[in-house]
């Protein structure tokens, strides 16, 4: 208690005598001491407000990488500590005023406990002599938690206030002036059961419900938690002012009940100073789910949990040796990657195929149950088991178009060390900027979409010093499938060119950061133009999307449409021309109708900030400036300018255009011939060595 009393109680001391000094009252002085010790933190107030705004921006991000990386907790992690130094953000901050309340309180306790020293300012001479005549009057060594109270209860009594009368008077006055009353509450002592001090603890209990009823409306971090997290923290607080204010002296009680409604006060003067409201887009925040939507996704998360328990059991039950290909899918939507290469096996093999994936209602269910043949085997396991069931696999190979294979928390299989990985790309360009480093390495095989794949992968293969990969030319099936739909689709000649916008949903898309002067510069000017965003933009930032909408359908704009139904995409390949920032629909689209491309130069998605160390430009660059022309956001005004002249020679482009396709994308229309006798071959020759 002494170490405590010189490192906190003697500079708090001074603060608290200062504040007697100008109330000549012992509560009042408590209560200024609290609202100084306010002032005094309140830069650091200041820093968390700021911090805590940050956090709530980050959320919808910090959503995102965890559902993104499900069931992978260093991921996870290493995600989110990257978007914190991206931000300056720093969990450490918001601990800061509950560390710093630590040190506050037990100095407290040291100034009420020493109120000679710190409110008189005796000396340390006449102190001691008190303390040891007040021993002596009393028979005992030991006066409790603070002898100097005890001298001051002394003198407060008559009859033992002759024993100090060897002392100086003035010293004696002095002593005798100290009142550690407040409202009639003796602020030097423990509150006790029955007592009126009990109404220290009470008060306690109460601020602190009032402090988190405010907070819960009006802090920005705490409205974001959900009713019962909010329900928990009133519960705790309450609960444990109550029983702290009864364990210590009733002035440390005065001091946190203040505590607390100071912090009312100045939790709508940060808010003033930096109102959330102004740095968080709250519209485009998705709306709490209804009870009805609760229930749903509780319904919806048993049935998962159900029949995720089914499918693992039959998939290891099954006895391994029928087990030849592991078809990996991270949902419904990766099943067209595939299509074409388990079509070709399904057809020219007897390979039954074991599909798994992470999504319960994903349409292989569907799939399977239409084939009689029942050679599709389809599995459901969540993202959060997928790390176990990657270690037990055991067949001759899987497939799968999912990057990253052992850099993370997806690892190659304990069970079959020489199980065989092959790779198949879910995206038509190159790999060494849009994929992160490695994320090729731990693969066997990777199926190329074209040979310019080849040198990217083998320079990669040298830099990083790993080994070199079974590298087979196969294609792209998905351009393949759009083909055939395009073929079919009626072609219908527009009197006004159809201008389709088509963003990605990356940070600083088109929508969040050019929208504007771009449908400035381009409606009016004869085009039809429709603006179709990103299915994942709509999901992830509705709100955002509704007021780009409503901002233009309240204006009179009859040259202007939303798609905002992702069911179809005709309008993708029904357009003249489609304008995307970095978007891999632009690809598609050009290299499947032969039509040009505007690119808006928004910032690109880097995963991987070593890519300029191969000597191969990606094709994400240097394709922009062949089958198209781009802008900077910043130039949006030459957008008219530079539309005309991408339709006026748009004959031109489609001739550019075949050239570079021809020349890119590998066995067109035999994609999954190629890649399906890959796999049936070193299937066959697996199952013979192992005979």
């Amino acid at each position: 208690m002494d170490l405590i009393n010189t490192i906190l109680g003697i500079p708090l001391g001074y603060i608290m005598y200062a504040c007697y000094y100008l109330t000549s009252n012992y509560g009042l002085s408590i209560i200024l001491f609290t609202l100084v010790s306010k002032l005094i933190l309140l830069p650091i107030s200041i820093q968390v407000q700021k911090n805590s705004i940050k956090m709530v921006k980050l959320q919808p991000e910090l959503t995102a990488i965890r559902e993104r990386y499900a069931g992978d907790k260093d991921r996870i992690a290493e995600e989110q500590i990257k978007l914190y130094d991206q931000e300056h953000y720093s969990p450490a901050v918001g601990c800061l005023p509950m560390l710093l309340q630590i040190p506050l309180v037990l100095g407290l306790i040291s100034v009420i406990y020493h109120p000679l020293q710190h409110l008189l300012h005796l000396d340390a001479a006449s102190i001691n002599a008190l303390v040891a005549q007040a021993q002596t009057l009393l028979g005992t060594a030991e006066l409790g938690a603070s002898p100097q109270m005890a001298v001051i209860r002394l003198l407060g009594d008559p009859a033992m206030a002759e024993g100090f009368s060897g002392f100086a008077p003035e010293l004696i006055a002095a002593v005798k002036s100290l009142q550690l009353h407040f409202l009639g509450l003796n602020l030097s002592l423990l509150p006790s059961l029955g007592s009126i001090l009990m109404l220290i603890p009470l008060l306690a209990g109460l601020s602190a419900w009032l402090l988190c009823f405010v907070q819960d409306r009006a802090n920005v971090l705490q409205r974001e938690q959900s009713k019962s997290s909010q329900l928990g923290m009133t519960l705790f607080m309450v609960a444990f002012s109550t029983y702290f204010a009864f364990i210590v002296p009733a002035g440390v009680g005065l001091y946190w009940i203040f505590g607390n409604l100071f912090a009312i006060l100045q939790l709508f003067l940060l808010n003033l100073l930096y109102d959330p409201a102004r740095f968080i887009d709250y519209s485009s925040r998705p709306a709490p789910l209804t009870r009805e939507q609760l229930a749903a996704k509780k319904q919806e998360e048993a049935y998962a949990a159900q029949k995720e328990k089914q499918d693992r059991k039959r998939f290891f039950d099954l006895n391994n040796w029928d087990k030849q290909l592991i078809v990996y899918s991270e949902g419904s939507g990766f099943y067209k990657y595939f299509r074409d290469i388990l079509d070709w096996l399904l057809r020219n093999t007897r390979i039954p195929i074991h599909y798994v994936t992470s999504d319960p209602r994903d349409q292989i269910f569907d799939l399977a149950r239409q084939r009689e043949d029942q050679r599709i085997i389809p599995y459901y396991v969540s993202p959060k088991k997928l790390a176990g069931f990657f270690l037990k696999a055991d067949a001759d190979m899987m497939l799968m178009t999912m990057p990253d294979l052992g850099q993370f928390h997806l690892k190659r299989s304990l069970a079959r060390k020489d199980m065989e990985y092959v790779y198949c790309f879910h995206y038509p360009l190159s790999t060494h900027m849009v994929l992160r480093r490695r994320a090729l390495s731990d693969y066997d095989t990777v199926l190329l979409v074209g040979e310019f794949q080849r040198e990217e992968i083998r320079q990669a293969e040298k830099l990083d010093g790993t080994r070199e990969k079974n590298l087979i030319t196969c294609g792209y099936g998905l351009l393949e499938q759009l083909a055939r739909r395009y073929e079919a689709m009626e072609k219908a000649e527009h009197t006004r060119k159809k201008l389709l916008i088509a963003p990605s949903w990356q940070p600083d898309n088109i929508l969040d950061l050019c929208i504007h002067p771009l449908l400035e510069a381009l409606l009016g000017k004869g085009y039809d133009v429709v603006l179709r965003p990103h299915p994942e933009y709509v999901k992830r930032y509705k709100a955002r999307m509704d007021a780009i909408v409503q901002r233009y359908t309240t204006q009179s704009h009859p040259d202007l449409s939303f798609e905002l139904d992702f069911s179809v995409d005709n309008s993708l390949y029904d357009s003249d021309l489609v304008i995307t920032d970095w978007s891999g629909t632009a690809y598609e689209f050009a290299f499947i109708t032969k039509k040009p491309v505007l690119f808006i130069n928004t910032p690109p998605k880097i995963n991987n900030p070593d890519y300029e160390l191969l000597t191969v430009k990606p094709l994400e660059i240097s394709l922009r400036s062949q089958i198209g022309q781009s802008l900077e956001p910043d130039d949006l005004s030459l957008a008219t300018e530079t539309v005309a002249y991408l339709l006026e020679h748009s004959e031109e482009y489609r001739e550019k255009i075949e050239t570079i396709f021809t020349q890119t994308i590998a066995n067109f229309g035999h994609s999954g011939q190629a890649s399906g006798q890959y796999i049936a071959s070193a299937i066959a020759k697996k199952r013979q060595g192992r005979g």
